[in-house]
């Protein structure tokens, strides 16, 4: 396999959403999703003494027909157009989900849309609080992605979501294999694979010696479809690693500097007059 046509490892394909936010391959645990769904429950009881507090004060006075109807109004508001609305609106995250650090997508880690999060509150209405939630405790815990009855019908499940850290220094080149890397031809790494090793080395220094070892020649394993010729014999992995990440950033950095002076040269010749008349600007 060459460097340039690659295949990229499996292992680091992602799903990176418009709010530069990497979701896990991993689904939420039930620890997560019952923390969540405590959070979102403490938040509607607030809400729901908020609005009794405000009815009271009104001194409404309602007949026993109208009373039903306000409270069957009020249930269906509750249980399925607010969970929708927010999951709709949010795209998978309720203020639980948002502090327990999951986001409910689709099956193929795209975002839910209205139809997705109004099946989830309809079957919501029987599995959570009809039963207490026990139904959708169990259903998780046996489900090997931890999906609940909605999230079956719906075709959604409870996704892992961390903010992607911001990079604070570039990766540094190794003296031995300066001379190696200006001359091998490096292809553009998947953004994911690329994450996994600025964050390996930066946190190097912090794992225990085996597991450093052990995660960093993995990581030299994967990354070595993707330049030739391989580096030479008794190359260090951190030092590979290391060397990759700088000379693809180097040559980066070329291509942006080569753009933003083409760009400046064609600004140039596009404010010139025509015919050599001088620019009374100039």
């Amino acid at each position: 396999m060459t460097a340039t046509t690659p295949r990229p490892p499996q292992l680091y394909d992602g799903v990176v959403i418009g709010e530069g936010v990497l979701l896990d391959s991993r689904p939420a645990s039930v620890a997560s999703r019952l923390l969540a769904a405590v959070v979102d429950l403490l938040a509607l009881v607030v809400l729901l003494v908020v609005a009794a507090i405000v009815l009271s004060n009104l001194s409404l006075q309602l007949d026993q027909y109208t009373g039903r109807i306000l409270m069957i109004a009020v249930i269906v508001l509750v249980t399925v157009v607010l969970p929708t609305t927010v999951e709709t609106l949010t795209r998978g995250r309720s203020l639980g989900k948002l502090v327990a650090g999951v986001r409910i997508v689709r099956d193929d880690g795209g975002a839910i849309v209205l139809r997705q999060a109004f099946v989830r509150a309809l079957t919501g209405v029987a599995e959570l609080w009809l039963t207490l939630g026990s139904v959708a405790v169990i259903c998780s815990i046996a489900h090997p992605r931890g999906k609940r009855v909605g999230d079956i019908l719906a075709g959604t499940y409870g996704s892992r979501v961390r903010a992607a850290a911001p990079v604070r220094s570039s990766a540094v080149m190794p003296p031995q294999l300066a001379g190696w890397a200006a001359h091998a031809d490096v292809a553009r790494l998947p953004d994911g694979l690329a994450l996994a090793v600025r964050q390996f080395l930066g946190r190097a220094g912090l794992l225990h010696p085996g597991s450093r070892a052990e995660l960093g020649t993995r990581l030299a394993a994967d990354l070595l479809p993707y330049v030739s010729p391989p580096p030479p014999a008794g190359t260090h992995p951190e030092a590979f690693l290391s060397a990759v990440l700088a000379e693809r950033g180097r040559r980066e950095t070329l291509v942006e500097r080569e753009r933003v002076r083409r760009e400046q040269a064609e600004a140039v010749l596009l404010r010139r007059l025509p015919h050599g008349v001088p620019d009374p600007d100039l």
